[in-house]
């Protein structure tokens, strides 16, 4: 068979929390009802996805994810940002809703993650096979990445930044995204609760 269509049907507290949530990244609704049962259907170009709330659901507690595989995360990281920063004035970065940015690897761009209103992770990958990193200080980026924006461990993913810093000589490529990257994840840990998983 060829042609399949899959779209996840993911849960939320109340679907009137994420429509604006999506409408904001630059999703339209294609579809909506409250009765007989909570449903939101929303679309963005090719990629769809479904809503159903749920009485009693914890976003915070959610495990709820999927994966979308795009050509360029870079481009819609900076569309699903620009809605962000018009509506709220900034990225957000911490709590619940937030994104993560993708991480410059070896001249190219990695994935990204939304976290949005219901708690569910929506993770953004690049469609080809993204390089390996090069440098020691690389290396810890993308493992710091991995707990902190694939596993929602902060904790740890800054653990490992600080001591790569800790032994960085001052002269890599990475340095900068490095250090940022570690105040970004200071700040992720100040804003949220403590969380880690999903």
């Amino acid at each position: 068979m060829a042609n399949e269509l899959t779209i996840p049907l993911l849960p939320c507290r109340s679907i009137g929390d994420v429509a604006p949530f999506y409408e904001m990244l630059g999703f339209e609704i294609t579809s909506r009802q409250d009765r007989p049962y909570s449903h939101l259907a929303v679309r963005r170009e090719d990629l769809n996805l479904h809503f159903f709330g749920m009485d009693g659901y914890d976003p915070a507690q959610s495990y709820s994810t999927c994966l979308v595989i795009v050509e360029d995360t870079g481009e819609l990281f900076e569309a699903f940002a620009a809605g962000m920063r018009s509506v709220h004035g900034k990225l957000l970065v911490s709590g619940i809703p937030r994104m993560t940015r993708p991480r410059l690897r070896n001249d190219r761009y990695t994935g990204f993650t939304v976290v949005d209103p219901g708690g569910n992770w929506i993770r953004i990958n690049q469609a080809a096979k993204a390089p390996e990193a090069r440098t020691k200080l690389a290396k810890a980026l993308e493992n710091a990445a991995r707990q902190a924006d694939s596993h929602g461990d902060e904790r740890q993913g800054l653990k490992i930044l600080e001591g790569a810093l800790k032994r960085a000589t001052g002269d890599e490529p990475e340095l900068r995204a490095v250090r940022e990257y570690r105040d970004e994840l200071v700040e992720r840990i100040a804003g949220a609760g403590p969380r880690s998983g999903a």
